[in-house]
C-alpha cells in the first residue's frame, strides 16, 4: 500500500464540506456554510435537502443505523441506535430519513443526571442536530452530532452551553473587531486541541483487579522496585504491540475525519498520549469524544485496556487533557498572535488582556472546569498544575505589558539563535520565551495551554467557562473602545486605559516561575489567589452571585443551570466515592485479608513445627509478628471504613454528603490503602491475590 492512500482515506466517513459540496446543491450549500462560517442562524428549508443526501452517503458505506450522538453532564458519550428502517411493504423494508428526524430526536432526559431540571415524571428531552459539526460513519452506524436539552429548552449536555458561549464569544469579539476598525471579519471561533493522555494494561491483568473493572483506576497497590524515576519512558521506542494499536487507531480516526496528530511514550511506564489538530471549540470537544471512545474500543482488539482515569496508579504521573484555547476569524487571523510588533498589534493586546483579566475574574471557574473526582488525585502533584490558578506569560510578553501599562517605551528584542557548540547543527531560531510546564494557564506563542482538564473529562466545561468568561470582558473592552471608534488617537488611547487598567487589577494572576516550588503557594497567598484543592470546594464556585450573574449576561447558563450543574457535580463525587469505598473494602474482606490470614496460619504452623524440632528461625518470628500486626492494622481500618460508610449513607443533605465524601476519601480510605499496601509487601507475590504495580505497568 503506498503512502499516499492513507492520505487518500482521510475523512472517507465524515459527512464533511467536500461531500457536502458534491452531494447537495449550491443554495443548501452554501446556506450550511455560513450557518458554520458566519454565525448566520438556522434556515429550516436545509434539513430535509440534507437529510436526504446523508442517508444516500451513509447506506453506500454500509449503515443499517443513526444515532444522535451527544454528551450529558457524565461527560461520557451517549444516544440510541435507531433503524433507517420506517416500515415494510410487502415483507420489503422502507427506508426512510427525513429532515425531521436529522433535526430533532427524543431520548429520556430523567434517566440522565440533570440537577432538579427533570424528574422521572418530566422526562422528556430533545437531542437537536448541531450542523457546525460533521457526522460520521462509525461501523453501519451514522453518528449525528447533537446537542441536549430538556422540554423547556435548559441544557442537559456539555455542547449546548458551549455553543451559547462561542456566540456570545463570537459577538463581544466582533464588538471589538468593528470599534478597532476591522470590518472584513465576519465570525471570530474559539479553537481548541486536546492533549490526550492515557494508559494501556494487559486486559487479562485487569480481568483479575476488581477496582481496574469497577473504578477504573487501583485503589491499592505497593509501589515496584522501578517506577518513573530513570525518566526512560517518557518520548520513549514505543513496543510493537502498541505501536500496532496505535496504527489502528489512527487509521479508525482518520477514516472519520479525526486528526490524530502526534503520539508518543509518556512520563509515565505504560503512559502514552494522543493529540489531536486544532478545530473549533465545538468539533475539537466532538473529536476529543470519538478519540476517547475509539481508545477504548481499539485497544481491546489489541488484548489492552485503556485507562483514562486521571490517577490509575500511585506513585507515577497520572493523566490529564491539556486543553489548548485561542481564537481565530473567519478569514484565518490568530487573534492571539502577537506578529512581529506586539506593542502596535491593538488587537492582540486587547484580547491578550481579556484573557489575564478573565481568568482572574473566574479563577474559581476556572479551577471548577477541571474538578472531578478522579482529577483530585492529580492536581498539584509534581505531574501536573497545582491547584491555584495562574497564567504564564514569559518573561519579555510580562515586560511588555507592564511598561505599556507605566507608560515606558518597551521593545522586544530580537530573537536569538540556538547555540549549541556544535557547528555541523544547523542554527535556530530560539523562541521569544521558555516554556512553563507548571503553569496552569500558559500562553505558548499564539494560543493558552490550560493544562489542568483531567484525562477522563470532556473538554466541553472548560471551553464553555473560558469563552463565556473572556467574552464578558470583551463586553467591557468594547463599551471602552466603541465611543473611540473612528478616531486613531482616541482608540489607541482607550487600548492604553485598556492594557493600564489589566495590568493594575489583574497583574496578581500573572506568574512566570515555578508552580510547583512551596514559595509560589506562600506567594499565591499574599496576592489572595483562590487555593481549591478539591472538587467539593470547587463546586462553590456555581453558587457565587458573580460567577452566576456572568453566565446569566453571556446567556451561557441561567441560574437554575448553574444550580443543577453544581448538583450534577457533587453527586456525581458521593456517588463516585461511595463505589470506591464498597469496593475497596470488599477487596480487602474477600481477597486481601483471607489471603493474608491463610499464609500467616501456613507460616505459624511451619515454625510451630519447626520449634518443636528445635530448628525455629528468628527471621520467621519476626516476619510472622509483622504479618500478624499488618492484618490487625487492616482489619481495623477496614471496619473504621464501613462506619464511615454507613454514616454517609444516613445523610440526605448534598453539601453535607459532599464533606462527608471528601473526608472519606482523605481519611479512612487512605488509612486502609495504606494497611492493604503493606499488607501486599509482606506476603509472596504468588500469594497476593490481584497482579501488583510490576505486572500492570511494564507487562505491556
Amino acid at each position: 500500500m503506498s503512502a499516499l492512500s492513507h492520505y487518500d482515506k482521510f475523512g472517507l466517513h465524515c459527512f464533511d464540506d467536500r461531500v457536502m459540496q458534491e452531494r447537495l446543491p449550491q443554495e443548501i450549500y452554501e446556506s450550511l456554510r455560513k450557518i458554520r462560517d458566519e454565525g448566520m442562524e438556522w434556515d429550516p428549508l436545509v434539513a430535509d435537502v440534507v437529510a436526504d443526501a446523508m442517508k444516500d452517503w451513509a447506506l453506500e458505506l454500509g449503515a443499517t443505523h443513526y444515532i444522535h450522538w451527544f454528551t450529558p453532564m457524565t461527560g461520557a458519550s451517549a444516544g440510541k441506535h435507531e433503524s433507517f428502517i420506517d416500515k415494510l411493504r410487502g415483507g420489503e423494508p422502507i427506508v426512510r430519513f427525513s429532515g425531521r428526524l436529522l433535526s430533532k430526536g427524543e431520548p429520556d432526559a430523567s434517566s440522565f443526571p440533570t440537577g432538579g431540571l427533570r424528574t422521572t415524571f418530566e422526562a422528556r428531552g430533545y437531542t437537536t442536530w448541531d450542523p457546525t459539526s460533521p457526522a460520521f460513519m462509525f461501523g453501519t452506524t451514522l453518528y449525528i452530532p447533537t446537542a441536549f436539552c430538556g422540554y423547556c429548552g435548559e441544557s442537559l449536555d456539555e455542547k449546548t452551553p458551549l455553543l451559547r458561549s462561542m456566540q456570545a464569544l463570537n459577538k463581544q469579539s466582533l464588538r471589538v473587531l468593528r470599534a478597532l476598525g476591522d470590518d472584513t471579519t465576519k465570525k471570530v471561533n474559539s479553537t481548541a486541541g486536546a492533549e490526550q493522555e492515557y494508559f494501556l494494561i494487559e486486559k487479562s491483568l485487569l480481568d483479575k483487579r476488581l477496582d481496574l473493572k469497577i473504578c477504573g483506576y487501583t485503589l491499592t497497590g505497593a509501589r515496584p522496585p522501578k517506577g518513573q524515576e530513570l525518566e526512560d519512558h517518557y518520548y520513549g521506542s514505543v513496543s510493537e504491540r502498541v505501536r500496532n494499536f496505535m496504527r489502528e487507531l489512527d487509521e479508525e480516526l482518520w477514516l472519520i475525519g479525526v486528526p490524530a496528530k502526534t503520539e508518543h511514550n509518556e512520563v509515565a511506564p505504560g503512559q502514552y498520549e494522543l493529540a489531536n489538530i486544532f478545530a473549533s471549540a465545538n468539533i475539537a470537544c466532538d473529536h476529543n469524544q470519538i478519540t476517547m471512545e475509539l481508545m477504548r474500543k481499539v485497544a481491546l482488539r489489541h488484548g489492552f485496556v485503556c485507562l483514562l482515569h486521571e490517577k490509575p496508579f500511585a506513585g507515577v504521573n497520572g493523566s490529564g487533557k491539556h486543553n489548548n484555547w485561542s481564537l481565530m476569524t473567519s478569514n484565518g487571523r490568530n487573534l492571539l498572535a502577537p506578529g512581529d510588533s506586539p506593542v502596535e498589534n491593538r488587537e492582540f493586546l486587547v484580547f491578550l488582556c481579556a484573557v489575564i483579566a478573565a481568568v482572574d475574574d473566574y479563577a474559581d471557574l476556572i479551577r471548577l472546569s477541571a474538578a472531578c473526582a478522579g482529577n483530585d488525585y492529580r492536581l498539584g502533584a509534581n505531574e501536573a498544575p497545582p491547584a491555584i490558578v495562574s497564567i504564564f506569560l514569559g518573561d519579555p510578553l510580562t515586560q511588555l505589558l507592564k511598561n505599556l501599562a507605566e507608560g515606558h517605551a518597551y521593545e522586544m528584542g530580537s530573537r536569538g539563535q540556538l547555540l549549541t557548540g556544535v557547528k555541523s547543527l544547523p542554527l535556530l531560531e530560539m523562541d521569544d520565551n521558555d516554556r512553563n510546564r507548571t503553569s496552569p494557564f500558559a500562553y505558548t506563542g499564539n494560543k493558552f495551554e490550560f493544562r489542568m482538564v483531567g484525562s477522563s473529562q470532556s473538554i466541553g466545561f472548560a471551553n464553555t467557562v473560558i469563552n463565556a468568561a473572556v467574552a464578558d470582558e470583551l463586553r467591557l473592552f468594547a463599551d471602552i473602545l466603541e465611543p473611540a471608534a473612528g478616531s486613531k488617537k482616541k482608540t489607541e488611547a482607550a487600548v492604553a486605559k485598556i492594557v493600564h487598567d489589566t495590568w493594575e487589577k489583574h497583574k496578581k494572576i500573572l506568574f512566570n516561575g515555578n508552580n510547583y516550588a512551596p514559595e509560589w503557594w506562600a506567594e499565591a497567598k499574599k496576592r489572595k489567589l483562590p487555593d481549591i484543592s478539591d472538587t467539593v470546594q470547587a463546586t462553590k464556585a456555581l453558587q457565587r452571585t458573580e460567577n452566576v450573574e456572568m453566565f446569566e449576561r453571556t446567556r451561557v447558563l441561567s441560574p437554575s443551570e448553574c444550580s443543577s450543574r453544581r448538583e450534577v457535580l457533587l453527586e456525581g463525587y458521593v456517588k463516585t466515592t461511595r463505589i470506591a469505598a464498597a469496593t475497596l473494602l470488599d477487596m480487602t474482606r474477600r481477597s486481601f485479608l483471607p489471603s493474608a490470614c491463610e499464609w500467616l496460619s501456613k507460616m505459624a504452623s511451619a515454625q510451630v513445627k519447626a520449634d518443636a524440632a528445635d530448628a525455629g528461625s528468628t527471621y520467621v518470628n519476626k516476619m510472622t509478628g509483622y504479618l500478624s500486626n499488618a492484618i490487625d492494622a487492616c482489619g481495623k481500618a477496614a471496619d473504621e471504613l464501613a462506619q464511615a460508610m454507613e454514616e454517609l449513607e444516613t445523610l440526605e443533605d448534598l453539601d453535607q454528603l459532599g464533606e462527608t465524601a471528601r473526608s472519606l476519601v482523605q481519611n479512612e480510605m487512605a488509612d486502609l490503602r495504606l494497611c492493604c499496601d503493606t499488607l501486599e509487601t509482606l506476603l509472596p507475590e504468588d500469594r497476593w491475590p490481584v497482579p501488583g504495580y510490576s505486572a500492570l505497568l511494564y507487562d505491556v
